[in-house]
């Protein structure tokens, strides 16, 4: 990605309910989003909940933003986040909004961001509510940027990613089966051959939250590989230019 011409985005973090562990992978998964111009963590930093952000505060260079536990039950956390992201987003400075946290509370705020025309880039644990998994343009489960260089501490084994999925079980799963069928056929030129770009962007339209990692597979080109319904051609266009990868349903083959 153009660094000059880089998505500007606001990364708001909800440490009560983010660990603080998955940050370093959290914020390279930003980077393919575009650039970080602002990096906050809300939270209680006077209690010792956090203690185990303080390193990542520092290391990473995140805003910590206090936010005192006013009354027992209540989230001042989250008010506190609604707040500055509204204020961001009236600077009208930023493209998009990265919202980490498997909370519920912050669905009309993704919704009302993507109502003033900005892409909203959600991160939470698989037991995020699905309204705001569906708000949000795309969503990552925390659980796939552990594809890690380190083994998962006892403290993180909630956190460890999708096993690899065979070739059976992907070609059982019919709802996957046919939701890469009918991106492939959405992308498609008149001889079937449809770019995997375009292909990703249509799946992810329809289901914020897919993700080639929740079946174990790194790439979208990968786990289209793996069920074996699919040819994949990548294509050179030349002037030293990315290569482009194609596919194509088999079932197009000879027609």
């Amino acid at each position: 990605m153009d660094s000059e011409n880089a998505a500007k985005l606001a990364v708001l973090i909800d440490a009560d309910n983010a660990q603080s562990s998955v940050v370093e992978d959290l914020l390279a998964e930003v980077a393919k989003y575009g650039t970080a111009h602002v990096k906050r963590a809300y939270g209680d930093w006077t209690g010792t909940s956090l203690k185990g952000w303080k390193e990542q505060l520092l290391t990473q260079s995140i805003q910590p933003i206090q936010q005192f536990a006013y009354t027992t039950g209540k989230n001042a956390t989250d008010a506190a986040m609604v707040i500055d992201a509204m204020d961001l987003l009236y600077t009208g400075r930023f493209d998009g909004f990265c919202l980490v946290s498997s909370d519920s509370d912050f669905t009309r705020l993704a919704a009302r961001i993507r109502e003033s025309g900005l892409t909203v880039y959600g991160f939470g644990e698989r037991k995020t509510p699905k309204p705001f998994v569906s708000a949000c343009d795309k969503f990552i489960y925390i659980e796939n940027l552990s594809y890690s260089k380190s083994p998962a501490t006892p403290a993180d084994t909630s956190l460890r990613p999708a096993p690899t999925a065979s070739v059976a079980k992907l070609k059982a799963d019919t709802a996957l089966v046919s939701q890469l069928r009918n991106a492939v056929e959405a992308a498609s030129d008149d001889d079937g051959w449809a770019p995997l770009a375009n292909v990703g962007h249509i799946i992810t339209k329809q289901r914020p939250d897919f993700d080639s990692r929740n079946y174990g597979y790194a790439k979208l080109s990968d786990l289209m590989t793996a069920t074996t319904l699919f040819e994949l051609d990548r294509r050179s266009p030349g002037d030293g230019k990315q290569a482009v990868i194609y596919a194509r349903d088999k079932r197009r083959q000879g027609g």
